[in-house]
């Protein structure tokens, strides 16, 4: 996995599927968070997502009140966010 940013934009190529993978992410977005309220993180190919990714994006937006939009480029992964019911949570969206 490898992780690129842009701004408010967080680039994620690659499958997110390791504990350091999640730390990653953690500390990137914790990085940009400190200077943006808004926040776009673009899933360029990952099938899925892990269980912890999922309840940290999840702290950020019903507890911390930050604005993320996510852009999926996988199908699978779209059809596992509305399978959970985490697309209008996280305005996720085919890239």
């Amino acid at each position: 996995m490898q992780i690129t940013t842009s701004s408010n934009t967080i680039t994620i190529n690659g499958n997110i599927k390791k504990v350091s993978d999640f730390q990653e992410i953690k500390s990137t977005i914790d990085r940009v968070i400190t200077q943006n309220s808004t926040i776009t993180i673009y899933i360029v190919d990952s099938l899925s997502i892990t269980s912890s990714v999922i309840g940290y994006f999840n702290k950020l937006v019903l507890k911390d009140k930050i604005n993320l939009y996510m852009k999926v480029g996988n199908p699978q992964l779209i059809e596992l966010l509305n399978d959970l019911n985490l697309t209008s949570i996280f305005k996720a969206r085919k890239a």
